[in-house]
């Protein structure tokens, strides 16, 4: 256990990293059978500033709290989005929360994704399943400061068409011209209406051309998904530095003093869980 490198009970601000801000839930939306999209407003009026890729944790009172990828660009001020998925007591409980509602966030946390050293660079976005939730941070963060990015492409794959999530978004991403969006599904029923490519999302790597020494893949998605994701990512030539994953699992402090999410040397809540696949590709279990 690396506890002896935890980061102190309180922030650089003086502020206790334990005691939850309360937010008005501004919005509340469903945007798939089982996902919820909220979007937060802090009582006091200020800024989560987070970076694309970090999280919070979400406290509802009398129910307890869970970690949440933040799903909003930070260049959206006054407000922030989550996606919430029904799977337990607490996002049960987050579910039920409605416009008006108020839950407790402390955060953001971990590493995000570094925009920097993205500058300048092709991207190539591969979201599977609800790991479109924080990378949809960095796509709208990218799409907003366009200029300062090469080719945004994004590829995004869920089991079937009625789990594919951000509808409206996904309408604007097939008609935008500085962006070229591809989705599949694993399978689909006739009356799907499903016009898109079937199987999984590592069949619409081959198809792709591109630099590799100049591109960037950002993947994120259910743990399964990296070994093949990377694997059709090295026989495009990409280098192990030019793969950047997103660990988010077993999370639950959020500061890394329960030691849940550790993978070898590192805790995904705070040296991660954005990390470079050279990083970790040695670490038994990362993927």
């Amino acid at each position: 256990m690396r506890l002896e490198n935890t980061k102190s009970t309180h922030s650089d601000k003086g502020e206790y990293i334990y005691l939850p801000k309360m937010a008005d839930i501004v919005r509340a939306e469903m945007i798939s059978e089982k996902e919820k999209l909220l979007e937060f407003k802090f009582k006091d009026g200020s800024e989560l500033n987070h970076k694309p890729g970090q999280f919070v944790e979400v406290s509802v009172l009398g129910i307890g709290e869970c970690p949440i990828s933040i799903s909003s660009s930070p260049t959206k001020r006054g407000s922030f989005e989550l996606v919430v998925r029904l799977v337990g007591n607490v996002t049960k409980a987050m579910h039920n929360l409605k416009k008006g509602d108020t839950a407790g966030i402390r955060g953001p946390y971990g590493r995000g994704f570094d925009t920097e050293l993205l500058k300048g660079k092709d991207l190539i976005f591969i979201g599977g399943g609800i790991g479109m939730v924080p990378l949809r941070s960095l796509i709208n963060y990218c799409l907003d400061k366009r200029k300062d990015y090469g080719r945004v492409m994004l590829l995004y794959g869920c089991r079937e068409p009625k789990e594919l999530i951000f509808p409206d978004e996904r309408a604007r991403w097939e008609t935008q011209s500085d962006i070229e969006y591809k989705a599949t599904v694993d399978r689909c029923k006739p009356d799907d209406n499903w016009k898109g490519n079937v199987g999984v999302i590592t069949t619409l790597i081959p198809g792709l051309e591109f630099n590799p020494e100049n591109t960037y893949a950002i993947v994120c998605g259910p743990p399964i998904m990296y070994k093949f994701v990377v694997k059709s990512l090295k026989e495009k030539k990409f280098s192990d530095s030019h793969i950047i994953l997103s660990l988010e699992r077993r999370m639950k402090c959020g500061v890394g003093k329960c030691g849940h999410c550790q993978i070898g040397p590192y805790y995904a809540c705070r040296e991660g869980p954005v990390f470079n696949y050279d990083e970790i590709r040695d670490l038994k279990g990362a993927i």
